[in-house]
């Protein structure tokens, strides 16, 4: 692009007058580099353009190639292919391709437009993908030698898919909540959306449940490995790196390589496991997910609430029209126009009580001085109260009692997992009387694995939701039954042999 050209000139096409002119010139551009056709003449472009209205004439596609050429958005060199007598070679004659700029502006304009139409959406089968390249990555890491370019394969194929399911959730959490089109909607619609969409996310959320536990442990059995992994991956990109100066060498190159390719990794992790004290991603999709059925509700019970309260002023004037005829005399009626149209004494609501001090309760609206009405009032259906501030109030007690409490469930918490998480096979028989807190965290333990059991007599090995622990549940013969004392109660059922570690040291 010449140095000439100013780049915001590169984007005057679009807001020119002639922009739909231009758009379609462009678009004829476009779709020939798509074809591998570099160059183009007026004539071409007259005839393969997808005019509007009806087509121009060469001279003014001719006219405008030129001002897009001065725009920088093509180039332009002398046509000697068609010169036939000296006449023609002097003739101004122009062959026309895209230039630099041009292609940025095309790209970039394609996926706006791209950005635009697209609906957000959650991808189970994302998740599915991800799952069979981490266990391709697995099986390549077992190897003696690892294959690097089928490694680099894979996690390119990886982080592609990774970013895909990222940018859809990302636009599915930024506009679960826009109810425009919702609310514009007729009943039947929302009716029929509504089902769909609730649906959808019951199949998501039940979706990334059970894989996201598989996703996390592949990760999490990978960790100790993928740092070789990355290395042997950039070394490989590091061959075809473009020769530079002297300060960005092969080494700096491999090791550029390797700390994207660390970001990346550290990302996915992110995602599927927690990091210190904050979730993973994939348990705030899944809130947000789970978020969007109350929203969906709300929003129609408001739709059902303005239709409801939707006043039709015309027929409000027809009844009041009726009720006048229906009068026995003037009196009745002007009885009735007091109430209709409230036409009361002036003594109302109290807005201006210096004023109404000295008016009698029998005053007449007419007879009365001007109502004034605060603009809030007005807005908001109500004044701003009278009065000081409010003043601010100590919370400091409340803060340190509300921390007091928290640590206090964190300590019982942890007592309950040393007393359940101790890595060794137990028969639910054999746990004895169990306090209220390690109950609680032994039904949710019982629960997520019983939620991945097909089958009351098959075996059934998960990791917890939040990452922490592993659980192995095997069932024993149906007629033996196991009994647990607690202080709520006593909790019976079949005998299982449960197995609750930590997952560092399953890792391990």
């Amino acid at each position: 692009m010449p140095a000439s050209i100013d780049t915001a000139d590169l984007f005057r096409h679009v807001s020119a007058d002639k922009a739909a002119f231009y758009r379609c010139i462009m678009d004829v551009f476009a779709a020939a580099k798509r074809q591998y056709r570099l160059q183009l003449r007026p004539d071409e472009v007259l005839a393969e353009a997808a005019w509007s209205d009806t087509a121009p004439r060469l001279e003014d596609v001719t006219t405008a190639l030129t001002q897009l050429a001065a725009w920088g958005n093509l180039e332009s060199q002398p046509d000697t292919a068609r010169v036939s007598s000296l006449s023609d070679f002097y003739r101004a004659r122009f062959l026309y391709r895209l230039s630099q700029g041009g292609e940025a502006v095309e790209s970039a304009l394609a996926v706006f437009a791209r950005t635009l139409k697209r609906r957000a959406e959650l991808q189970t089968v994302a998740l599915e993908d991800i799952a069979s390249r981490l266990k391709a990555l697995e099986v390549l890491c077992n190897q003696a030698e690892p294959d690097a370019a089928k490694v680099h394969e894979n996690l390119r194929d990886l982080v592609r898919v990774f970013e895909g399911l990222t940018d859809n959730a990302q636009a599915f959490m930024a506009g679960v909540a826009r109810s425009i089109e919702l609310q514009q909607a007729e009943a039947r619609a929302i009716a029929a959306y509504k089902t769909r969409l609730i649906d959808y996310l019951e199949r998501f959320m039940s979706d990334l449940v059970r894989r996201s536990d598989t996703i996390a442990r592949l990760i999490l059995a990978l960790s100790p490995r993928i740092d070789s992994m990355l290395w042997l991956v950039a070394e490989r990109e590091a061959r075809d790196a473009a020769p530079g100066d002297a300060q960005h060498d092969a080494g700096d190159s491999r090791s550029r390589s390797w700390q994207a390719w660390r970001e990346r990794w550290k990302g996915l992790r992110g995602w599927f496991l927690s990091n210190g004290h904050e979730p993973p991603q994939a348990e705030l999709l899944r809130a947000r997910a789970r978020s969007a059925i109350p929203q969906l509700l709300n929003a129609i019970a408001a739709l059902n609430e303005r239709r409801s309260g939707r006043s039709d002023r015309s027929a409000d004037f027809r009844t009041l029209a009726y009720w006048f005829d229906a009068c026995a005399d003037d009196s009745a009626a002007h009885r009735l126009a007091r109430a209709a149209f409230a036409l009361n004494p002036a003594r109302h609501f109290s807005l201006n009580p210096a004023a109404d001090a000295a008016l009698p309760a029998s005053t007449r609206w007419a007879d009365a001085p001007p109502l004034q009405i605060h603009p809030r009032l007005r807005e908001y259906g109500e004044a701003a109260p009278r009065g000081p501030l409010p003043r601010v109030v100590d919370r400091t007690r409340a803060r340190a009692l509300l921390a007091a409490q928290l640590a206090e469930e964190s300590r019982q918490v942890d007592a309950a997992r040393e007393r359940l998480a101790t890595g060794a096979p137990i028969r639910l028989s054999d746990l004895g009387t169990l306090d209220v807190h390690a109950f609680d965290l032994f039904l949710n333990l019982l629960g997520e694995a019983l939620t991945d059991q097909p089958h009351p007599d098959t075996a059934v090995e998960r990791m917890t939701g939040d990452g922490l622990l592993h659980i192995h549940l095997q069932p024993l013969a149906a007629d033996s039954r196991a009994v647990i004392e607690t202080p709520r109660g006593v909790f019976a059922g079949r005998d299982h042999v449960i197995t609750i570690s930590r997952v560092e040291e399953t890792v391990q």
